[in-house]
């Protein structure tokens, strides 16, 4: 088994711009050396939106050095940066986005979604880059619901989607810099399942809705995380009701982590100049 390091609570709920009410799950600040090479899961909602004319959302902001994955579950969310790529992504989409050595992005409530309204809930992952890597080109992945393989599993016990990385040979659609699994867990109330996951990799579980057992021991709850040693291979989740759960695993890349708002580097050098980098307008433009 994989032992529980600790199971440990979200943080008060902040604003992201207007559009999207957040917790925090972990940040590198806090569990950075633990979950390498995850760096922040936000948790966006669920929160219900009236109708609007003016689409709520964050505006132009810069990113260098990570990829931002983010995940809908309920609503729509309309996206641009500097590349000139953007669009929708709606229930069950994914956009992966490699900054790279820096990109400008900007997300909004689509235009359907504001007149609407409705329910939104979503999450953004970031992924560290290897030193060798965060000066890559930036680029996008569109990875839409279709795209993305469930496995159903034993017992009836649920389904994964298995969004990165790989489970009983279903190979999720995103490219990776470095070995990881995305798996997006949804277990049914009373079944249980096991999962193996190779030794001396991070791994935690990010429970959304519901209520989960893990390794017949710690109960974890939505808004929760339950982080695990490195060492050992097996977990065993029992749902006590239905649930929706990340589970997140991946090689630790294990070098220095120097944050500043949206650049994560190796030292504060690299923040400084990617700062520089950003007021000389080397990151592109969005045009409007």
């Amino acid at each position: 088994m994989k032992a529980i390091q600790g199971v440990y609570d979200a943080p008060p709920l902040h604003w992201v711009g207007d559009g999207f009410p957040v917790r925090s799950l972990f940040s590198y600040r806090n569990h950075g050396k633990q979950l390498s090479p995850f760096l922040l899961l936000d948790y966006a909602g669920p929160a219900d939106f009236v109708p609007a004319e003016r689409p709520r959302g964050v505006g132009q902001h810069p990113h260098r050095g990570f990829e931002t994955v983010t995940i809908v579950y309920h609503g729509e969310v309309a996206h641009r940066d500097s590349t000139g790529q953007g669009g929708v992504i709606g229930p069950g989409d994914v956009q992966w986005m490699t900054a790279g050595s820096g990109i400008l992005h900007e997300e909004f409530h689509s235009e359907s979604f504001t007149r609407s309204g409705g329910r939104l809930e979503m999450v953004q992952l970031w992924v560290n880059l290897p030193a060798k890597d965060k000066m890559t080109v930036p680029h996008y992945q569109a990875i839409l619901k279709t795209d993305i393989p469930v496995v159903t599993l034993p017992d009836e016990a649920g389904s994964v989607r298995v969004i990165a990385g790989n489970y009983q040979g279903h190979a999720g659609p995103a490219r990776t810099f470095t070995p990881l699994n995305v798996w997006d867990l949804r277990l049914q109330q009373g079944k249980s399942a096991e999962f193996s996951l190779p030794a001396g990799w991070s791994a935690a579980l990010i429970v959304l809705q519901g209520t989960v057992k893990v390794n017949q021991a710690s109960q974890v709850k939505a808004a929760q995380m339950a982080l695990f040693e490195r060492s050992g291979e097996i977990l065993s989740f029992s749902a006590q009701e239905d649930a929706m759960a990340l589970v997140l695993s991946g090689e630790p890349i294990d070098e220095p982590v120097v944050g500043q708002g949206p650049f994560v580097m190796n030292n504060q050098a690299e923040i400084d100049q990617a700062i520089a980098d950003f007021n000389s307008g080397h990151f592109g433009q969005l045009s409007h």
